[in-house]
């Protein structure tokens, strides 16, 4: 007997992936507002974001936040409140953009990580879905229950990575033509924060499972 579907695994999670969110949403807003590296630092911290979240399912942490009320509400709202606070960055930009110094691209870079990694590690619905998911490919009897959901859910963090990777470099591509282009900017940075404020909403109502 297989201890890991390995097959069924890696289809769903490709399809999951693919469906464009909040991390795709942000990772494309920074790609294109600050350019490719900026969009691939902002991926990475989305994958560390999915490590942690391994971490925490895969030891029991997981079930223990979701049968308590207060620890549930408390990482929600923090995501949440995340968000709006993206959000309310990118609905007052006026779609113009801030040249930055080589000697500030790094410090740049490294927020741009801890951006991608707060945004997701402080995203309840991620380890909803990872609580859900990961189990349904360990086959019955296995050994080492721990260890296989730590491989599925790093093979995850690390398939996000691949496949949002692309999703940077495209939106980096046209950063320089958004540039020039104020008002399309303007747009662009005003739309993305729309949908990460309804995305805060929508965690705000997240129901924690029971």
């Amino acid at each position: 007997m297989h201890e890991i579907l390995w097959i069924p695994f890696i289809i769903a999670s490709v399809a999951v992936i693919s469906i464009p969110g909040q991390d795709m949403m942000l990772i494309m807003t920074k790609s294109i507002s600050e350019g490719i590296g900026a969009g691939v630092c902002t991926a990475s911290g989305v994958s560390l974001g999915l490590i942690v979240h391994t971490l925490i399912v895969s030891f029991g942490l997981g079930s223990l936040i979701m049968a308590s009320e207060y620890l549930f509400w408390m990482i929600k709202l923090a995501g949440a409140a995340y968000l709006f606070y993206l959000a309310y960055n990118l609905l007052k930009s006026d779609g113009k953009i801030n040249p930055v110094s080589s000697q500030k691209q790094n410090s740049l870079w490294i927020s741009l990580f801890a951006h991608g990694a707060v945004s997701n590690i402080s995203n309840p619905k991620i380890m909803i879905f990872y609580l859900a998911f990961l189990p349904q490919f360990i086959g019955h009897g296995t050994t080492n229950p721990v260890i296989k959901m730590m491989t599925l859910g790093l093979t995850f963090a690390c398939m996000t990575f691949l496949i949002k990777l692309p999703v940077a470099l495209f939106s980096g591509l046209l950063s320089d033509l958004l540039k020039k282009n104020v008002s399309a900017m303007k747009w662009v940075m005003r739309s993305s924060g729309g949908i990460l404020f309804l995305t805060g909403i929508r965690i705000l109502f997240e129901k924690r499972s029971v």
